[in-house]
C-alpha cells in the first residue's frame, strides 16, 4: 500500500475484492507497533456487522476505495478477532497463513502486536 496514505484517511472508504465485488467499509486501520506501519484493515462486511481483517499490503486505495488482491469468500472467511483491541502476534501469524503471505523477515521486531486506529475513538 502506499506509504503515503494517513492509516486515518482509510477509515469510512469501501473496500472492494479482486474482482470489485463490494466486501464492505473499513472500520479500522491496524498499526505495527514497532514502526507505526499501517498493516491491516478490519472491514465491517456487513454479514453480522462482522469484521475481517485484510492485509493492507499489497492493497492498494484506488479512486478512493481499498482494493484488496483476494477473492471475497476468502475475505469472509479470515479469522474473527473482533475489533478495537490489539493484534497479539498469534493472531497476527494467523492472519498472515490465512491469506498466504510470507512472513515478516526474522529481523523484523513482530512481538510486540499491532495497535489499532479507529473511527470511533481515533
Amino acid at each position: 500500500m502506499q506509504s503515503d496514505i494517513d492509516p486515518r484517511s482509510l477509515i469510512g472508504r469501501k473496500a472492494f475484492d479482486r474482482h470489485g465485488a463490494r466486501i464492505g467499509t473499513v472500520d479500522e486501520v491496524y498499526l505495527d507497533d514497532a514502526t507505526g506501519e499501517p498493516e491491516w484493515a478490519a472491514v465491517r462486511t456487513g454479514l453480522f456487522s462482522r469484521d475481517a481483517f485484510v492485509p493492507l499490503e499489497p492493497s492498494e486505495v484506488v479512486d478512493d476505495t481499498l482494493r484488496v488482491p483476494y477473492e471475497r469468500a476468502l475475505i469472509k472467511d479470515a479469522p474473527d478477532f473482533g475489533v478495537g483491541r490489539h493484534l497479539s502476534p498469534e493472531q497476527e501469524l494467523q492472519l498472515y497463513h490465512h491469506y498466504g503471505l510470507a512472513l515478516p523477515a526474522p529481523d523484523t521486531p513482530s512481538d510486540e502486536g499491532l495497535g489499532t486506529v479507529n473511527g470511533a475513538n481515533g
